[in-house]
């Protein structure tokens, strides 16, 4: 299974961006899904989950600015993230798990590469 991150950039405080994260080896409907988020000597951080049923959660942090979705047809999981805050900016990763998902990385077997998010103030 392979995770292919993308759709960060340079955005201004209160602008928004979509982050993709396409998958292949593997259909997304039998995978839990999740992004997280690793800013400069900080820990990996876990933003939302979205399970193959169609539920999704996302962390308190960002609950009611970002989304997470799927496209089981196109393969791919997205983030949608609107009124982007400085303390947003971080490397944001896709991860898969067939069974456990959760919050915490280490349950997670599949990585992607991660896609640097820098928010100006």
């Amino acid at each position: 299974v392979q995770l292919q991150a993308s759709g960060g950039g340079l955005v201004q405080a209160g602008g928004s961006l979509r982050l993709s994260c396409v998958v292949s080896g593997r259909s997304v409907s039998n995978l839990i899904m999740s992004w997280f988020r690793q800013a400069p000597g900080e820990d990996r951080e876990f933003v939302a989950t979205s399970w193959g049923g169609g539920a999704t959660y996302v962390t308190d942090s960002v609950k009611g600015r970002f989304t997470a979705s799927r496209d089981n047809a196109k393969n791919t999981l997205y983030l949608q993230m609107n009124s982007l805050k400085p303390e947003d900016m971080a490397i944001y990763y896709c991860a898969a798990d067939h069974y456990r998902g959760g919050a915490t990385p280490s349950a997670y077997v599949f990585w992607g590469q991660g896609t640097q998010v820098t928010v100006s103030s």
